[in-house]
């Protein structure tokens, strides 16, 4: 595996799932290979290299596998973003809507502060939801997010025209 499009190989599409009509994009085929798993991680780091990135955030639960591995490789910290009654200290929470319904996040108040920066990584960009309900929860703790990485972008669902003017990169896009 050397070269990124030999990645999309190994994003398997289920047909109607979780409802009918969505073309659901798996990623375990890849998260299987661990030749595509370290590109991957490669290439959601590096564009972020000379940011000086305190921390990355991610979300449960595939955002969690690939942001602890940019965190590591970026030789920061890794601040999970979390649903409902899942963080055992006071946290800041935010509601918002997807594309399957709505749901919250919650983060550690203490996790981040106003000298924190963050980069959001997550699995797929879909319609923007969670990304922007992860902004609005890690700026409730004066934290800045400085950049978005994600491993597939479904450009065709728009959620990149949510998110706010700062670098956004993803590894795949499906246009």
């Amino acid at each position: 595996m050397q070269v990124i499009e030999d990645l999309y190989s190994l994003i398997r599409e289920v047909p109607d799932f979780p409802r009918p009509g969505v073309k659901f994009k798996d990623l375990t085929p890849l998260l299987a290979q661990p030749e595509a798993l370290a590109l991957v991680t490669r290439a959601l780091a590096e564009p972020f290299e000379s940011m000086a990135i305190t921390a990355v955030a991610a979300v449960e639960a595939r955002g969690f596998i690939f942001g602890s591995l940019v965190a590591n490789a970026l030789n920061t910290g890794f601040i999970p973003i979390r649903k409902p009654g899942k963080l055992p200290a006071p946290t800041y929470s935010k509601r918002y809507s997807l594309e399957y319904g709505d749901d919250q996040l919650h983060v550690h108040r203490d996790a981040l502060g106003p000298r924190d920066r963050v980069l959001l990584i997550d699995d797929v960009l879909a319609t923007g939801g969670t990304a922007v309900a992860s902004l609005n929860v890690i700026a409730q703790t004066g934290a800045q997010i400085v950049g978005y990485g994600f491993v597939i972008n479904l450009r065709f669902l728009g959620g990149d025209q949510h998110l706010s003017a700062v670098p956004m990169h993803s590894v795949l896009t499906f246009d």
